[in-house]
């Protein structure tokens, strides 16, 4: 194994384990929303190499993550495009909103994203939020959602 396999596996690690955390879920609450060992994932966290793919792809759908095709320079390839503008001039920065930054900590923040893919966001995500914790312009930005999307059921 190349040592930039090791680092990339290293990395992956990294990311799932600061996800968790900024999500504040306990180990094995995640463990147990992939269907892994609460060990599994401990060594999946480490990068380690011994653990089948499927696992580290169960985590990371618990986690509400999205693991993407390795670039060439060994770099992940961006998860979703910034936008400049979009067609009906709306967008998300995600910076801008501190829960939508906690669940797309794998995106950089200042990506501009469009309704659709915020809302996917917060739905794939939903159980990790802490209501709580949202402030009135990220609560604002979900009313508005919720409302021009037609999506009664959501919480807010």
């Amino acid at each position: 194994m190349t040592d930039l396999v090791r680092d990339q596996q290293a990395d992956l690690g990294a990311k799932i384990a600061a996800q968790r955390k900024a999500l504040g879920v306990r180990a094995q609450s995640a463990a147990r929303a992939a269907g892994i060992s609460r060990v599994t994932l401990h060594r999946i966290e480490k990068g380690e190499a011994s653990v089948s793919l499927g696992a580290y792809v169960k985590v990371c759908h618990a986690l509400g993550l999205h693991l993407g095709i390795l670039a060439v320079n060994g770099g992940l390839t961006p998860q979703q495009p910034q936008h400049e503008t979009l067609s009906n001039g709306s967008h998300v920065r995600i910076a801008d909103y501190p829960q939508l930054t906690a669940l797309a900590w794998q995106l950089d923040p200042n990506a501009l994203l469009t309704d659709e893919e915020v809302i996917g966001i917060y739905e794939r995500n939903q159980r990790f939020m802490d209501l709580n914790q949202l402030d009135d312009h990220e609560r604002l930005l979900m009313q508005r959602l919720i409302l021009s999307k037609g999506m009664e059921n959501f919480f807010v």
